[in-house]
Parts: C-alpha cells; structure tokens; sequence
C-alpha cells in the first residue's frame, strides 16, 4: 500500500465558507478517482499547540495509483480553486506500509 499525507495552515483571512466549501471538494475525490482506496481529512483536532490546521491522508495500492489521482484534472482543480487561494504552508510525504 502507498500512503500520502498532506498538512495545512490556512491564511489568517480563511473564512468558514471556504472551508466548508474545501471540505465538499474533497469529498468528491474518491467517486471521481477510482484509484483512491481510502481518504480521510479534516480539521485538527487542537489537542496539542503548534500543530497543522487540516490534514488529507489517501491510500493507494501502489505508486502508479497515487501518480493517476495526482495528476487527475478534478484533483488538480480542487487545488487549483480551492486551497491554494487559502494554504499558508503545505507540508507533504509518501511513503509504502504494510496493510
């Protein structure tokens, strides 16, 4: 299995909408992306200070599937439209585990 995780802070002027509106975008990747075999995300959860705002992990069962849901056009406007007009920072890594 290959694994991606993405975590964000938003902008100081990031509205509730936006992110509203982030969050239904991103629910449509797995229907769009058939490769996708598991996708979570959300807000942190404010346990511990200092952490990212928002965190996306999506699974796939090898690396050519991550490369198809990188490159697809419905991803790339999400980030296109939709986080990159409120991403302060970005922070990313992949990696294989065993499921």
């Amino acid at each position: 299995m290959f694994r991606h995780v993405v975590l964000f802070t938003w902008t100081e002027e990031t509205t509730d909408e936006q992110k509203a509106t982030l969050a239904a975008e991103l629910a449509k990747l797995p229907g769009a992306i058939p490769e996708i075999r598991a996708f979570t995300f959300g807000p942190d959860a404010g346990v511990n200070p200092g952490n990212q705002e928002f965190a996306i992990v999506a699974d796939f069962d090898n690396v050519e599937d991550f490369l198809v849901y990188r490159d697809h056009p419905v991803h790339q406007a999400a980030i296109a439209e939709h986080i990159k007009p409120i991403a302060a920072s970005r922070a990313a890594a992949q990696f294989v585990f065993q499921a």
